[in-house]
């Protein structure tokens, strides 16, 4: 016997499988389903109940997790579900209007979402340092708040269903760009002859400084005030021009620089050359 909050999660890949490992490492009785039986193996070994079908997966408890590729698979596996009365945390990704649909898709079957955003991989579930957007009715976030602890720490951002999918949107924008401007970076170095291994240490100083800079140009976008007495538009937009121009030299793909080149010369040409280089939230925003 337990007091702690039974639930089900549909949906074992690696972030699903994780997710219930956590939760029954926390004493929490745990059904699972997924469309391939055998990614619930390892699970069901551990103490998790095998759900036959998904629908009987959603009946055997009131708290429903979703681990899902996208909204749309959640629309073809509960489809047949009895959903009256559950309370489905979807941490799938998705778009903010599709978020929207979902919701009230649920509400016409008498289920409540609360949508998640899940910041962590799959080893980092449980982790101290892992957090979760939610979104959605706060009665039913405060209710289950604790369970959902289980798997990282749960920020509440509001009532709205998007905030939650649209902070985590926002979060791999910055993650997915960031990961992609580091392999054109090592691109640019071994069209030099210089190994990845061996540039692998300047870009990971380079990297560990961004972060120095994060409540200066959060505070700037706020105040709507730009002081370009450090770095203006201007000047990094030049350096931008640079970097477009070793790449288009070396040969390798220059989609990318060409794009933040492009945001600086729109900058200038609205009259900012002057400002700091975080006036160019005026361009992407405006």
């Amino acid at each position: 016997m337990t007091d702690k909050t039974p639930l089900t999660v549909i949906g074992l890949g690696p972030m699903g499988q994780a997710m219930v490992s956590r939760f029954l490492d926390a004493g929490h009785p745990t059904t699972v389903w997924n469309r391939t039986p055998a990614r619930a193996d390892a699970v069901v070994a551990r103490g998790a109940v095998r759900a036959a079908t998904a629908a009987d997966a959603v009946a055997a408890n009131r708290l429903v997790i979703l681990s899902l590729t996208d909204y749309a698979a959640m629309y073809d596996i509960l489809g047949d579900a009895d959903l009256a009365g559950r309370v489905v945390v979807n941490l799938s990704s998705e778009t903010p209007d599709e978020t929207l649909k979902a919701a009230a898709w649920l509400a016409e079957r008498g289920a409540e979402l609360l949508v998640g955003g899940i910041m962590a991989n799959a080893e980092m579930v449980g982790h101290p340092d892992a957090y979760v957007f939610y979104s959605g009715p706060r009665e039913v976030f405060d209710r289950h708040a604790g369970t959902l602890a289980v798997i990282g720490r749960p920020d509440y951002m509001g009532e709205d269903h998007t905030l939650a999918q649209l902070l985590y949107q926002a979060q791999l924008d910055v993650f997915l760009t960031s990961m992609t401007a580091m392999l054109h970076g090592i691109a640019l170095a071994r069209s030099a002859g210089v190994t990845a291994e061996r540039f692998a240490p300047y870009l990971a100083d380079n990297v560990s400084t961004l972060s120095l800079y994060v409540s200066e140009m959060a505070k700037h976008v706020d105040s709507g005030e730009h002081p370009g007495d450090l770095a203006n538009v201007t000047m990094m937009g030049a350096t931008a021009a640079h970097v477009l121009g070793a790449t288009e030299a070396a040969g390798i793909d220059a989609e990318l620089p060409r794009a933040v080149k492009s945001l600086y010369d729109r900058a200038i040409a609205a009259g900012h050359g002057k400002d700091s280089f975080t006036a160019l939230v005026n361009v992407i925003r405006d």
